[in-house]
């Protein structure tokens, strides 16, 4: 027995070790060809399974408990990277279409599955409530591949951030049958309070982790996530939204002044990806292709309501009142990107003991196929065809910090990213505020101290002294110059 523990534990880390290679190759290969690498994640997971190296995989409850992890670090890690600046111009439209379009796609989708497919009303309206989220994990990975305005990417961001909430409400309330008349007041209750909680983590975990003197830079990303995986424990705790806590406490985290804040989210997105990674893989293994021909037909129709019909019926009535125009109306119509987390709805009204559930997780399973193959493909195409994409936009700056704190001071760090207009600038038209001093400049591998006549260029790295009280001025004025030049003004990050 122990021989054989010690034999099998080197193979099953060899193996998983393995599919993590082929993923992160995976992500170069879709790159390339323009598949989403979701897609091909699912493929892996396929050839995993019981029609490729006959791994059997078949618990749907163990899948839906993993994938509702999974679910939880991806909407962390995409809290954690949402900038409030691009989101808060589209604060209104993503509420909107997080809230009611979701009322207005179960509704809209239901009553056409109801007719199309002969299901009855309630069996409709779950299939309608699985379908109505749209996925963080596909928005956040494929949507920052196309270069869109600010707000129109906020705009999704926000919306798949929150929407798995009133969807994942909707779906236990449909599949358990108990629907009141005081459903709707219980759920934005579940909602609001769900909200306050993860705000109050968010800003109390903020204030912990920047007072606090960890001994190792690494502890600040683990402490970061964990407070996020508080945040869900004790919103579900009480009953109410654990997943919008999760995505509000990171988005709060992730808009204060972090410690080391460059390498906390770029273990967020690690840890993103391979959550994203094993979630595809794991519903790979537990798909069974010999079933999934039977699922085509009614998954292509559902498919047609949910692309033509429902989301933008949807987007019309949620942007309505903010007078989007028409050209980002239609791309956000085409941007309700599905992914896992319908899958991991369809698990849930499956453990809710729903009439049809197993049908409804291999119609799911072959529709997000389906959908995340021709939107997440095209989403690039269409930005361009609606004069939506900007190619030749600067790239995003990101300003680390490390905190002094002998001398209650903060060390930023900023990379001058290729067409950032702070190329060209002289240190003396930077203005930073007063108690900030840029120390050292690293250009061609070679530093210097720079002077009032020294004019930053691409590529150079930048060390910037900032006073603790400082230093939120110091980096809203350094991306200011990025984004608009040595005359941007003051306020905010937008350079406006």
């Amino acid at each position: 027995m122990i021989g054989e523990l010690e034999w099998g534990l080197p193979s099953v880390l060899g193996l998983v070790g393995a599919t993590l290679l082929l993923a992160v190759v995976a992500v170069r290969v879709s790159t390339r060809i323009g598949l989403p690498s979701l897609l091909l994640y699912l493929g892996i997971g396929l050839l995993l399974g019981e029609s490729g190296l006959g791994i059997q995989f078949d618990d749907a409850a163990l899948t839906q408990q993993l994938g509702l992890t999974a679910l939880v670090l991806i909407l962390a890690e995409g809290g954690l990277t949402t900038r409030r600046s691009d989101v808060q111009p589209a604060l209104g439209v993503g509420l909107a279409l997080s809230t009611v379009g979701v009322a207005v796609s179960i509704a809209v989708t239901g009553g056409a599955l109801h007719l199309l497919l002969d299901l009855e009303w309630r069996t409709a309206l779950l299939w309608g409530a699985v379908l109505s989220s749209t996925d963080a994990a596909a928005v956040f990975s494929v949507l920052r591949g196309a270069r869109v305005p600010r707000r129109l990417a906020g705009t999704l961001e926000l919306e798949s951030g929150i929407n798995d909430a009133p969807a994942y409400i909707a779906v236990i309330v449909l599949a358990s049958g108990t629907v009141q008349w005081w459903t709707p007041l219980l759920a934005l209750y579940q909602l609001a309070a769900g909200g306050v909680i993860g705000v109050a983590f968010g800003l109390l975990g903020g204030l912990g982790l920047r007072r606090a003197a960890l001994p190792a830079t690494g502890l600040y990303p683990v402490a970061t996530i964990a407070v996020c995986l508080v945040a869900f424990a004790a919103a579900q705790g009480a009953q109410v939204s654990g997943l919008l806590a999760t995505y509000l406490a990171g988005l709060v985290l992730g808009n204060s002044r972090l410690p080391h804040r460059a390498g906390t989210l770029s273990f967020a997105e690690g840890l993103g990806w391979l959550s994203q990674i094993g979630l595809f893989v794991m519903l790979g293994l537990f798909a069974s292709p010999s079933r999934l021909p039977a699922a085509i037909l009614p998954a292509l129709v559902t498919g047609a309501v949910l692309l033509l019909l429902a989301r933008p019926v949807s987007v019309l009535v949620s942007a309505a009142p903010f007078r989007v125009p028409w050209r980002e109306q239609t791309f956000l119509s085409w941007s309700g990107l599905r992914g896992a987390v319908p899958v991991v709805l369809a698990l849930v009204a499956v453990s809710q003991g729903a009439d049809g559930g197993q049908r409804l997780v291999e119609v799911v399973l072959v529709l997000v196929v389906v959908l995340t193959a021709l939107q997440g493909s095209t989403l690039s195409t269409v930005a361009r065809w609606l004069r939506l994409s900007d190619p030749a936009g600067p790239q995003e700056i990101e300003v680390d910090a490390a905190p002094l704190e002998q001398i209650e001071a903060d060390l930023l760090q900023v990379r001058v990213p290729t067409g950032s207009k702070l190329h060209g600038v002289y240190l003396s038209d930077l203005r930073l505020p007063k108690g900030s001093t840029m120390s050292l400049v690293i250009r061609d591998g070679a530093g210097f101290t720079p002077q009032s006549t020294t004019r930053l260029r691409e590529g150079d790295g930048l060390l910037v002294v900032t006073t603790a009280e400082q230093r939120l001025a110091t980096e809203r004025r350094i991306r200011a110059v990025h984004r608009a030049g040595r005359l941007a003004r003051w306020l905010g990050e937008t350079g406006r």
